[in-house]
């Protein structure tokens, strides 16, 4: 894509843009556009301020959109070879950062750090490199540059070496790793990671637990933060649109087809409903959510025939055994569920795995609990979205190992994700909490929930720096 003519004064780095492209069976690009908290965020700082989305070109559309010349304004996309992408993004970023960050790993066979990890993390430099460089070729003097996540830890200390003269940002959106963890990585690749972080200027996180945990890996590997400062901003649910998006006609269509679904209770009356909605992520923690339900029809069969659990569980990185394995086991355990307890008149689960972002707000809307029991998780916006869109109030069981937890722990019910009888309590107990506390708690909840909207909390973020 051509630089920008003029240099810019704001610049944003991340791995995904807000755009993509599509070659059309004509030969023609359809382009894609995202939304988010920083495309609200880049547009709530006016077209006045220079600014220019740097970010990586992702499938063949996007390539042949930078081969073509054909770009947005304000957006660089660049063309990092897909070998070099795939072995930084799959085989580093989202294979041992992210495991680290998330705690995943089976110790006792993972990680090995071996050639071939040697090999894909000389890719995440050269990745990483490519960042750097571009961001330094088209900042302006002093110009504020906010990197985005995991995928870049190495850009913020390689653009410092090229240019002293910027305002550099950080933000994770991911948890951090306490430093008992963070020291699987070798010696030198956690120094490196550290390093490049120490480079910025200011350093964001979403809550004060995963701040706390890099200055702890920081003084531990890298002998503290220097002059880097470390700030917590924690990215709330953008009521506006939520409100607005969930009550267009798509959104009643599904509510109608979940109801049909969810069918009555054998008096005639409503069943309840409890809902979660997640990306097959191994953090999300989909199957022992599952396994919470049955234990909660065990203990209280008066629940059987008169509550569904609606499980919506996306599809995420399919491209890695692991995640294509967790996804067949969630199907695995919903199907034994279903065949185990249900009914020729009740599916006790509903589970769906293709993506509808409207089938996902008509089930925030109808839904009685949702279920959100993360093993670990950065924030979780399903948590503070539910509360904003839900009709009727919505109980939130919670993890305590959410983000999420910290502004909302007070008003959910919070379980320890590992404890399967604990969260199969809790879920009892939210089923039975009166009409009238449940919707005062979504009250009290949705206002924490949307207390730093994604346009400010961007803004925070480049006010600070």
């Amino acid at each position: 894509m051509a630089s920008t003519n003029s240099a810019a004064q704001v610049l944003v780095a991340s791995n995904r843009g807000p755009v993509s492209y599509d070659v059309r069976e004509d030969g023609s690009l359809h382009t894609k556009r995202g939304g988010g908290g920083l495309v609200s965020g880049l547009s709530a700082i006016g077209s006045d301020a220079d600014s220019l989305w740097v970010c990586s070109a992702l499938s063949e559309g996007d390539r042949e959109a930078v081969r073509r010349g054909v770009g947005e304004a304000g957006v660089r996309m660049l063309d990092i070879p897909a070998d070099v992408h795939a072995d930084a993004y799959n085989g580093v970023a989202n294979s041992v950062l992210w495991f680290i960050h998330h705690m995943l790993y089976q110790t006792p066979l993972e990680p090995v750090f071996d050639a071939e990890f040697r090999r894909q993390w000389a890719s995440y430099e050269t990745y990483n490199r490519a960042f750097a460089e571009a961001l330094a070729q088209e900042a302006a003097e002093g110009a504020a540059v906010v990197v985005q996540d995991y995928h870049l830890t190495l850009v913020p200390g390689m653009l410092r070496e090229l240019r002293p003269d910027l305002r550099i940002g950080h933000f994770s959106h991911t948890p951090w790793a306490p430093p008992e963890y963070f020291r699987m990585l070798p010696d030198d690749v956690a120094r490196q990671v550290l390093g490049g972080m120490l480079g910025a200027d200011r350093l964001g996180f979403l809550t004060h637990r995963w701040a706390d945990a890099f200055t702890a890996c920081a003084e531990q590997f890298a002998g503290g933060l220097g002059g880097t400062r470390v700030g917590v901003h924690g990215l709330g649910a953008d009521a506006d649109f939520l409100r607005e998006r969930a009550h267009e006609a798509d959104v009643d269509e599904r509510m109608a087809a979940l109801r049909e679904e969810i069918g009555t209770a054998p008096d005639g009356g409503a069943r309840r409903t409890i809902v979660r909605v997640d990306r097959t992520e191994l953090s999300k923690n989909i199957v022992r959510g599952l396994l919470a339900y049955r234990q909660l029809l065990d203990d209280h069969p008066e629940w059987r025939e008169r509550v569904v659990h609606v499980a919506f569980a996306y599809p995420s990185r399919q491209d890695l055994a692991v995640y294509r394995d967790y996804t067949a086991e969630v199907q695995r355990v919903a199907q034994e569920i279903n065949s185990e307890y249900g009914t020729p008149d009740w599916t006790p689960v509903v589970l769906h795995v293709k993506d509808d972002f409207a089938r996902s707000l008509a089930a925030y809307r109808l839904g009685d609990v949702a279920l959100v029991n993360p093993i670990r998780d950065g924030m979780n916006l399903v948590a503070k979205e539910v509360p904003v869109v839900s009709d009727e109030g919505c109980v939130l069981v919670l993890s305590r190992e959410a983000g999420a937890y910290e502004e909302l722990g007070e008003e959910a019910i919070t379980v320890n994700p590992y404890d399967v009888i604990g969260t199969a309590r809790a879920l009892n107990e939210a089923l039975s909490m009166p009409a009238g506390e449940r919707a005062e708690r979504t009250k009290r909840l949705a206002a924490a929930a949307t207390a730093l909207p994604p346009a400010q909390w961007f803004l925070d973020q480049l006010n600070a720096l």
